[in-house]
């Protein structure tokens, strides 16, 4: 059996979003039986030299279903003007990341194979291949970012475990 880019993207992709949309949830639910605000959790971070779980969450959605669309445009930057939001506004983002990468037309990804893309940052750019983009770049960078995210709810006692983080995954039916 061969696998497509879109078999070894699209899936990963949705169950990373998902995961982080799950262990949202339970933060939210924590932080409220605590009589404590949901929102209160987006300006935490591990440590102070790194961003905040409200960077964690656009990072996530930027990385998937965002790193998808830069496929197609053949450009991809970091995030830029990011959108004040608060903890319902997060939900709402990833539940658009979510649908948005459930309607992912896979032959219109799968012909983006061995398409240039440009990864933007400043006046540097970075060439890949779309494949090479989507594997060595957006899926690490989404991945660190969803843990970065689990491990600031950890931190603040949210009752998380591998379970959650691992999202939904895919099981043989």
């Amino acid at each position: 059996m061969s696998l497509s880019l879109y078999d070894i993207v699209v899936p990963p992709f949705r169950q990373v979003v998902g995961s982080v949309q799950g262990i949202l949830k339970k933060g939210a639910d924590h932080y409220r039986a605590d009589g404590r605000s949901p929102d209160d959790l987006l300006r935490l971070r591990i440590h102070e030299d790194m961003l905040p779980l409200t960077f964690q969450l656009h990072s996530v959605a930027h990385h998937s279903i965002g790193a998808i669309n830069g496929v197609k445009t053949g450009t991809f930057a970091p995030p830029s003007g990011l959108a004040e939001l608060d903890f319902a506004g997060f939900e709402a983002t990833l539940e658009k990341a979510s649908q948005d990468l459930a309607s992912v037309d896979a032959d219109a990804l799968n012909a983006c194979q061995g398409k240039d893309v440009i990864f933007k940052i400043g006046p540097r750019e970075m060439p890949f291949t779309a494949e090479g983009f989507l594997l060595s770049f957006s899926k690490p960078n989404a991945y660190f970012h969803a843990t970065t995210a689990y491990n600031i709810l950890r931190m603040q006692g949210v009752p998380l475990g591998k379970r959650d983080y691992m999202g939904q995954m895919q099981l043989k039916a």
